[in-house]
């Protein structure tokens, strides 16, 4: 397979645009509108759930080249409340595929990862709205001294919400109300993997991986806060929630077969890259897309969420429809 300049295009830049589909090309269609809460634009809302939120219009406002949510709530609480009211009537009434993974989990919603939040909404939801969302990924890893270098998967339940029976990195978990990033590794190392906290203090940083996906559940704009982790040879991870089907302990090489099969979390993918890219396994001399593949693993969210919306702004001060399409 080729790209469209004719250069070969290897199994990793199919799968790095696979799980940058809606970057790629979804955001260029102008199908999509902003989502903004107290004149910060922090989502994007797709045209069938557009259509949904016309019968809400306390809670929610379309306007032509946006949807906000009505200024008129003031606070975190109210904001959380009504919102919550739309999304467990839409639950009730069986509509949307995301909904059907609710799991009483929520999510701080901010117009910056360090701002204060606007809203909390149940978790499953934030793919309808396009809410950037936030992550913990644990490589666990030993150095085994026959196989050299191998990583820990897990299997997924098959009972999970989203990615049932999928292969996906050793711990991960999205940060949720009231956790902070080094809380919520912690926290999913004992849960998923049953790592005690003696092990845990070589938990080492290594940055972040961000992605925009969609897929039949709506929107994924997600950052991943990645973390190493060594475990001793002759530790074997043991899951403590029910979330966890099984693990295996792969060499390297069998293990990014495994990442790159069809059984494996898409948007989870990029955790096992980024960690075969910062320990020379995927390098500019055996990867002929290496600098693309670089670029997809860092997705410029941020920004694609911070430009300027003057009508935004104009709307969360009150002025009405007429005026902003004057604008």
């Amino acid at each position: 397979m080729a790209n469209q300049n004719g250069e070969p295009m290897s199994r990793l830049l199919n799968i790095a645009k696979k799980f940058n589909c809606f970057f790629l090309s979804g955001i260029h269609s102008g199908d999509c509108r902003a989502f903004v809460v107290d004149g910060q634009q922090i989502g994007l809302v797709q045209p069938d759930v557009m259509k949904e939120l016309l019968n809400h219009p306390q809670v929610f406002q379309v306007h032509p080249e946006y949807v906000q949510l009505n200024p008129a709530l003031k606070d975190y609480d109210e904001r959380s409340a009504k919102v919550n009211e739309v999304l467990r009537e839409w639950r009730g009434g069986g509509k949307f595929l995301a909904l059907h993974g609710w799991r009483e989990e929520y999510y701080d919603v901010r117009a910056q990862f360090n701002t204060p939040p606007l809203f909390q909404m149940d978790r499953s939801a934030t793919s309808l709205f396009g809410i950037r969302k936030y992550g913990v990924d644990i490589n666990g890893y030993v150095m085994d001294p026959v196989k050299g270098l191998s990583i820990w998967l897990q299997k997924r339940s098959s009972s999970k919400q989203t990615w049932p029976g999928y292969w996906d990195n050793c711990v991960s978990g999205g940060l949720s109300v009231g956790y902070g990033i080094s809380e919520t590794a912690i926290k999913e190392a004992g849960e998923e993997a049953g790592i005690p906290n003696n092990l845990l203090t070589k938990l080492k940083s290594a940055g972040c991986v961000s992605l925009f996906f969609e897929s039949e559940r709506g929107l994924f704009p997600n950052t991943e806060f990645v973390y190493d982790l060594e475990l001793p040879i002759d530790f074997v991870p043991k899951n403590r929630d029910g979330e966890v089907e099984a693990f295996e302990l792969l060499p390297v090489s069998e293990c990014l077969e495994r990442v790159l099969s069809s059984h494996f979390k898409t948007t989870s993918v990029p955790v096992s890259i980024d960690f075969f890219i910062r320990h020379g396994f995927i390098t500019p001399e055996n990867e002929p897309n290496f600098t693309q593949i670089m670029e997809l693993l860092h997705v410029p969210l941020q920004t694609i969420y911070n430009q300027p919306h003057r009508k935004h702004k104009l709307a969360a001060n009150g002025e009405t429809n007429d005026s902003l399409d004057r604008i």
